[in-house]
């Protein structure tokens, strides 16, 4: 399946649910390459970026997680990109080339 590189932002309203957050976040380490975090004091409000490698599917049950938490919004843009083929490469037959 391939695989997609994006940025996840999370918006944080309500700090009571900050324990289940980090404990999604951690479940999902495998497909988070980075993370910052912003509290906004003045505000009352925290954001989160993440920057993550993964399929449609384990990237969709992160944010499907973050997105049922009562005051959380979590956005995402990704993008598509191909892997490196690590299978050695076979040198073409000399005689297509002539």
């Amino acid at each position: 399946m391939e695989k997609r590189i994006g940025v996840i932002a999370i918006l944080v309203n309500n700090r009571k649910h900050i324990q289940k957050l980090n404990t999604i976040l951690s479940e999902h380490s495998g497909i988070i390459l980075g993370r910052m975090g912003l509290p906004i004091r003045d505000r009352g409000i925290n954001v989160i970026s993440l920057i993550i490698e993964g399929t449609t599917d384990s990237i969709g049950s992160l944010t499907g997680k973050i997105g049922k938490l009562e005051g959380v919004q979590v956005k995402s843009v990704l993008t598509r990109y191909r892997e490196e083929n690590d299978e050695p490469s076979i040198d073409p037959d000399p005689k297509e080339f002539h």
